[in-house]
């Protein structure tokens, strides 16, 4: 059997064997093209079962269209190759192989299996699901009917019945925004709930004598009592639904070790002490849609119906899915007008609606959590975030000299656990050290606003966060009028791409972090930051489609506490930095930046004068980066050393062992990379080396095993042939981690 995909070739397994030959014989791409030929190879033994889903599954536009569109870029790229690839060309198509062979994995590992349970036969799973047995009752515990259909929620059904009829799942929650709960069952617990309570409505639910208890551990053995008194009668499941967060003693009185016996949590938090948690995913957009029309029939009488479909997309963009918000706006919507429509979108930026109905989810936060919620308001909306930037902003905005940047890793685990933002891992990339670049961070339009809402509620002169929006050279009329120096300690500042570096003075005393914005492909930072004299922190992100050209670097010369700068898509030169002599500079970051003129020569600065306290430089997918500049070497305070994504990078500077003081050394995915200096055996205080998918790197340094004292870890993924010398047997506290063993290791 084979089937078509619409795209101009068959699905079967001789397609799948005509690229793995393709891919074996191109020798050019080696040894990705073996690891794609291996890919490859792992889908024919699921031809079959693929193949027979058709008349299920709709293949060209449905549920394989992702898998269809990755063959068809794995054909594609097959053919660029046999038909020769430019020098320009290669690290564009290794990139799209790699992304290729990552896409092949997560369908065969991930999607494949979903598949494979919606085809399932009515004899199957559903038919177990729905033989049960799960206690009905009638009166105080009593699960609650739907009072309408419920759009959406099919799919996450059947998924969260599966992980809860797992037999090695006793207690499982189920985590989602503020509003998508509408009809769960069974037990909506308080913000301050009593367990001697509820042990007496199971009670009398089940028609027992309500006792009285004195305290909680009567309750807890009267409730062990009880649950097993009725396992007699089949199975049971506790539902607790809209949980507050602190609840988890609670929630632990009720695990209890017996047989079919099962725990279901409903909440906007988690709790990972008391069982795992299932995401609740807010509605697809067609549900979504067919809720908001539902609710708000009869829609308003409309002569343009592309009008109206715009409004009624910004409407649903701005619900993000929620039923709840769909519900409390499409109701707000009912037979109204379409004016009344346009006047509802336009309210938003106000604040109006949607913000009051978020607002618990911000006031249930802790006192330090809602002051970095509110920090997110000064990144613009819809972007994916670094989480380093997001680390390093709070680090000097509330660190102390012994904050680390774990602290604040776990306040974006635990606002993303409270459903305020979303984290979204980068593969395997190594998190530790204080390294997250391989996490990004998003956060909804909706939650962005209700964090600058609550910023507003202060003054502009007193606020903490002040939020400067600049449109076509146009100033806020507040900029214009402003006589009195402002308060806030954290400064964004978003320009477009008109913008002409005209900026207008103000007095800033107290700015401790600046955030810029930017989307010309020419800026002149602002004169007025020589003014701030408390700047720990300038992150600097180009949003244009071209590289900005950064200029007016000198007034950053006169900033005694400035410890962070990070500049994205930026061109600049590698000396605009040193030549400032910095005193206090400890992080440098470029990320996709272009050096136009790198200096490699000798130029009469002395580096450690110039940046005595530099501890880190971080330079991130800089393509045009081929050598890492000589005065690197000479940072002699540095502790890490990351440069990482830069596919053009072919060598270290020779005198790098000047680094004494180094700790990591980080070189992930610089594709060019051959070898390592002989002197980086000298590294005598390094303890991690990252040369993962450093695919072109052939040997590490004869003599690495004199790091033997303090290195403990090397990471050398997809370093196929990468050879450790003899000398690794002597690194006593080594652990290296390696996805393809070299011919040679040595054990």
């Amino acid at each position: 059997m084979s089937v078509w995909f619409g795209r101009g070739f068959l699905f079967n397994s001789s397609l799948l064997e005509t690229l793995i030959f393709a891919a074996k014989v191109y020798t050019d791409f080696k040894p990705l093209s073996e690891d794609l030929a291996s890919t490859l190879e792992r889908l024919i033994p699921l031809s079959e079962e693929i193949e027979s889903f058709q008349g299920k599954l709709d293949f060209a536009y449905g549920d394989l269209k992702e898998l269809v569109d990755t063959l068809f870029r794995a054909r594609e790229v097959v053919n660029t190759c046999i038909e020769g690839v430019s020098w320009f060309q290669k690290p564009i198509l290794t990139r799209e192989i790699q992304r290729i062979i990552n896409d092949m994995l997560k369908f065969s590992q991930t999607k494949l299996q979903f598949l494979q349970f919606r085809t399932l036969d009515d004899g199957g799973l559903c038919k177990r699901i729905d033989g049960f047995s799960v206690p009905v009752y009638t009166d105080l515990c009593s699960v609650p009917l739907p009072d309408k259909d419920l759009l959406g929620f099919d799919y996450p059904l059947m998924e969260l019945k599966k992980k809860l009829l797992d037999d090695s799942v006793g207690s499982l929650v189920v985590c989602a925004p503020t509003g998508v709960f509408k009809h769960i069952f069974y037990w909506v617990t308080s913000r301050t709930p009593n367990l001697r309570v509820m042990v007496q409505h199971l009670l009398l639910h089940n028609g027992f004598k309500d006792l009285t208890f004195s305290n909680d551990s009567q309750a807890a053995n009267c409730l062990r009592k009880l649950l097993e008194e009725l396992k007699g009668n089949g199975g049971i499941l506790l539902v607790f639904d809209d949980v507050f967060a602190g609840a988890e003693s609670l929630l632990k009185t009720f695990q209890i070790n017996l047989q079919d016996y099962k725990i279901l949590v409903t909440s906007q938090f988690e709790f990972p002490s008391f069982g795992p948690t299932y995401h609740l995913k807010p509605l697809a957009h067609q549900d979504a849609k067919n809720l908001l029309i539902q609710l708000a029939s009869p829609l308003p009488h409309h002569t343009n119906p592309y009008e109206f479909e715009d409004l009624l997309q910004k409407t649903l963009k701005r619900c993000n899915g929620l039923p709840l918000v769909i519900e409390v706006v499409g109701v707000s919507l009912k037979g109204r007008g379409l004016h009344l429509w346009k006047d509802q979108v336009e309210s938003w930026s106000e604040g109006k609606t949607i913000l009051e109905r978020l607002q618990p989810s911000f006031d249930a936060l802790k006192p330090h959590l809602k002051e970095c919620f509110m920090d997110m308001g000064s990144f613009l909306e819809d972007q994916k975030i670094c989480a380093s930037v997001i680390i390093d902003l709070w680090v000097e905005l509330y660190g102390t000299s012994s904050s680390s940047s774990i602290v604040y890793m776990k306040y974006l685990n635990d606002l993303a656990s409270q459903n305020l933002l979303k984290l979204i891992p980068l593969g395997k990339n190594e998190q530790e050290d204080g390294f997250y670049n391989g996490i990004l961070v998003t956060q909804h339009d909706v939650l962005r606003e209700l964090a600058i809402h609550q910023s507003r509620l202060e003054s502009i002169l007193e606020t903490k966060r002040l939020h400067l929006k600049i449109i076509k050279n146009i100033f806020p009329d507040w900029y214009s009028n402003l006589r009195q120096p402002i308060n806030a300690r954290l400064l964004s500042i978003s320009t477009d791409d008109l913008f002409s570096s005209s900026w207008v003075e103000m007095d800033c005393p107290n700015v401790e972090a600046l955030i810029l914005n930017l989307s010309s492909s020419d800026y002149a930072l602002p004169s007025i930051i020589a003014g701030m004299k408390k700047l720990k922190v300038l992150t600097i992100t180009n949003h244009g489609v071209s590289l900005a050209k950064i200029t007016n670097f000198a007034c950053l010369g006169s900033l005694p506490n400035l410890k962070r700068i990070r500049l994205e898509k930026a061109s600049v030169t590698l000396l605009d930095l040193p030549q400032l002599r910095l005193g206090s500079l400890q992080k440098i970051s470029f990320v996709m930046c272009s050096f136009h003129e790198v200096f490699y020569e000798c130029v009469d600065i002395d580096i450690s004068k110039a940046l005595p306290s530099l501890q880190e430089i971080e330079i991130d997918y800089c393509y045009d980066l081929d050598e890492v500049p000589y005065w690197v070497s000479q940072v002699v305070s540095l502790k890490k050393l990351s440069v990482t994504n830069c596919y053009k990078l072919s060598r270290l500077p020779n005198d790098i062992d000047n680094l004494s003081k180094l700790e990591v050394l980080r070189l992930a995915s610089c594709f060019n990379l051959c070898e390592l200096p002989e002197t980086t055996s000298e590294l005598r205080n390094l303890r991690f080396l990252d040369i993962s998918d450093c695919t072109g790197l052939r040997k590490l340094p004869l003599e690495i095993g004199k790091l033997q004292k303090k290195l403990k870890k090397i990471s050398m993924r997809k370093c196929w042939r990468c050879e450790l010398p003899g000398s690794v047997v002597n690194l006593e506290n080594l652990e290296v981690i390696c996805s393809a063993v070299p011919n040679n290791y040595v054990a």
